[in-house]
């Protein structure tokens, strides 16, 4: 969505000291700020991200409008609100308090509820809870924040790690979910199964990874191989490389190409590894092949 306010702009509307902040840190999808709060009374425009507040010092009475609504509760250490992504809303408190601010992008919590539900998610909504008291996620804010300050190895990893158990958390306790209907359920749909074998027809001689024919789908990795092979009743790494091995076969029947020329454009690392998983699949090489051939 456009126009969504991003958690970097959000000191604009809601003044306060940064306490620790993960900016310049190379971490995707996630980011984590800590900021002494004031008392105040404030308006926040719809933001892009899903946003977990965990409440680290101070103690104050709460009053939050949401859709039109208001709550109220009184918030100190241990507690923690969930605020779902693209809904404006007011918040008004008394007492100074410290807390922490977890981002989680829309596409990274789509990308989970995905994976977990073997289909195709189109939109997560986060319940808008003012108060929970549930050490599940106030554990997994501190140790994103605790990342974010010893800025260990692995950390984006870590982070990614962290955050994708704390979605499905989520997900199960405080989520509503949309999905897209599909016409086999558990696999892809005949325009997709049509869009992937042109797009690997048109890049056979490209490395393609899991990756790369996901993304030509706009489906995660996980989901596009469950899916995939619902589809081909073969993995997609399986159905590449018979695709390669058929267009080799085209090419030596049908051309002077020297065999090597033919490995490559077929995406085979080498003549000799075109040779290997050409007899393995057909019983003969493809020099013999050719022979017969012609």
């Amino acid at each position: 969505m456009e126009g969504l306010l991003s958690f970097e702009d959000l000191p604009d509307w809601v003044p306060g000291d940064v306490l620790l902040s993960s900016d310049g840190q190379d971490w995707r999808n996630v980011a984590l700020r800590s900021y002494h709060y004031r008392g105040q009374d404030v308006v926040v425009p719809a933001m892009n991200d899903f946003m977990l507040v965990s409440y680290k010092a101070g103690s104050t009475p709460m009053q939050r409008r949401f859709d039109g609504r208001w709550t109220r509760e009184t918030l100190g250490p241990g507690a923690t609100s969930l605020l779902t992504r693209a809904q404006k809303c007011c918040w008004n408190w008394r007492e100074t308090i410290d807390v922490t601010h977890l981002y989680l992008s829309g596409s990274l919590v789509a990308e989970v509820a995905s994976e977990v539900m073997d289909c195709s998610v189109s939109k997560v909504a986060l319940h808008d809870i003012l108060r929970t008291d549930d050490p599940v996620m106030s554990h997994a804010v501190d140790a994103i924040a605790e990342e974010t300050r010893s800025r260990g190895l692995g950390g984006a990893l870590y982070v990614d790690t962290v955050a994708r158990g704390l979605i499905i958390h989520m997900l199960r306790n405080y989520a509503s979910v949309r999905v897209q209907e599909t016409r086999r359920s558990g696999a892809l749909s005949p325009l997709q199964e049509r869009r992937i074998i042109e797009f690997i027809d048109a890049n056979l001689n490209s490395s393609l990874d899991l990756k790369i024919m996901a993304t030509a789908l706009g489906l995660t990795p996980c989901l596009f191989a469950r899916q995939f092979r619902r589809s081909f009743d073969k993995p997609p790494y399986a159905f590449v490389t018979t695709r390669r091995l058929e267009l080799a076969r085209r090419l030596l029947a049908t051309t002077d190409l020297p065999i090597k020329a033919i490995a490559s454009d077929c995406g085979f690392s080498d003549q000799a590894h075109l040779t290997r998983m050409f007899s393995t699949e057909f019983g003969q090489t493809p020099a013999v092949f050719r022979r017969q051939a012609s």
